[in-house]
C-alpha cells in the first residue's frame, strides 16, 4: 500500500506544488483547503496527471469546531498517515506596529499558529501510537529575521520555527522525524494575499529579480521526507540566488 501524506492549504501556492510532487512520487494525498472549488479542481488536475488516489477535505484550519470535524471525518483507511505538511499559512497587510489592523493579526495568527497547532494536535496521536511519520511545518525566512512592516506574520513565523523546534523534541521518542522549512521570496499568491488582491502590488514585489517558485519549494520538501529513516533535516533555509536575507534582494532593472 503506497504511502499518505496530508497537506493543509493545498488549494494553491506551495500546498498545490506539494501535493503534486508527492502524487508524482506514488503517494495517496489527502488535500485540505477552505476554498471547496479549487480544492476540487486541483484533485481533478492531479489525477489526470497521476495514478493517485486523493481525499478532499474542506474546511478552515482556523476554524477549531470544523478542523476537528474534518479530520474527525478520515476514514479509516487513510488513517495511517506518514507525512503531516502544515502548510496553510498567509501573511495580511504591511504596516507598522502602531497602523497595524487587529483583524489582519488575528487572521494571521490565527493560522500561522493556532491553524498548525489544531492540525498537529489532531494528527500526531495517530503517529505516536504507531511510532513512525514526518511532521513538515512550513516556516519562512520571516521566522529568522524580522524586517520592516512585518511584525506580526514575522512573529507568526517565529512561532513556527520554535514549535518545529519544541516538535522535534517531543516526538524524538516515537521515531517521528520534524522538519521546518524556511523559503524565502516565493512568488505565488502570497503576496497578493497581504495586499489585499492588488495584483499590481504584489507583481512589484518580484520586480527585477528571479525569486523562488513554489515548485522550488515542493523540491525541497521532497528531499527531506525521501531522506532515509536514520535521516532526520531539521531544517532547510532556501532563497533565491538573489536574496541574502530577509530585507537585502539584488534587484536588475532590466528584469521584467
Amino acid at each position: 500500500m503506497s504511502k499518505i501524506a496530508l497537506i493543509t492549504g493545498a488549494t494553491a501556492g506551495f500546498g498545490e506544488a506539494i501535493a503534486f510532487e508527492f502524487a508524482k512520487n506514488g503517494y495517496r494525498l489527502i488535500i485540505t483547503g477552505r476554498r471547496e472549488e479549487r480544492l476540487k479542481k486541483v484533485k481533478t488536475r492531479i489525477e489526470k496527471m497521476h495514478s493517485c488516489k486523493i481525499l478532499c477535505l474542506n474546511f478552515d484550519v482556523r476554524d477549531l469546531r470544523q478542523t476537528k470535524k474534518a479530520l474527525s471525518s478520515i476514514p479509516s483507511e487513510w488513517q495511517k498517515i506518514d507525512v503531516l505538511v502544515n502548510n496553510a499559512g498567509l501573511a495580511s497587510g504591511i504596516s507598522p506596529i502602531q497602523e497595524g489592523d487587529f483583524e489582519d493579526w488575528d487572521k494571521m495568527i490565527d493560522t500561522n499558529v493556532k491553524g498548525l497547532l489544531y492540525v498537529t494536535r489532531l494528527i500526531a496521536p495517530m503517529m505516536v501510537k504507531r511510532r513512525s511519520g514526518h511532521i513538515i511545518n512550513i516556516a519562512s525566512i520571516a521566522g529568522k529575521e524580522v524586517y520592516a512592516n512585518g511584525n506580526v506574520y514575522c512573529a507568526t513565523k517565529f512561532a513556527v520555527n520554535a514549535l518545529t523546534k519544541a516538535m522535534r523534541i517531543d516526538m524524538l521518542p516515537y521515531g517521528i522525524r520534524v522538519t521546518g522549512i524556511c523559503p524565502g521570496m516565493a512568488e505565488t499568491e502570497f503576496s497578493i494575499v497581504r495586499f489585499h488582491g492588488d495584483k499590481e502590488k504584489a507583481k512589484a514585489v518580484y520586480n527585477g529579480f528571479q525569486p523562488l517558485t513554489a515548485a522550488d519549494i515542493a523540491d525541497a520538501v521532497y528531499y527531506a521526507v525521501s531522506r532515509p529513516p536514520h535521516v532526520n533535516i531539521s531544517e532547510i533555509v532556501i532563497m533565491p540566488s538573489a536574496q541574502a536575507n530577509a530585507g537585502t534582494v539584488l534587484r536588475t532593472p532590466t528584469r521584467r
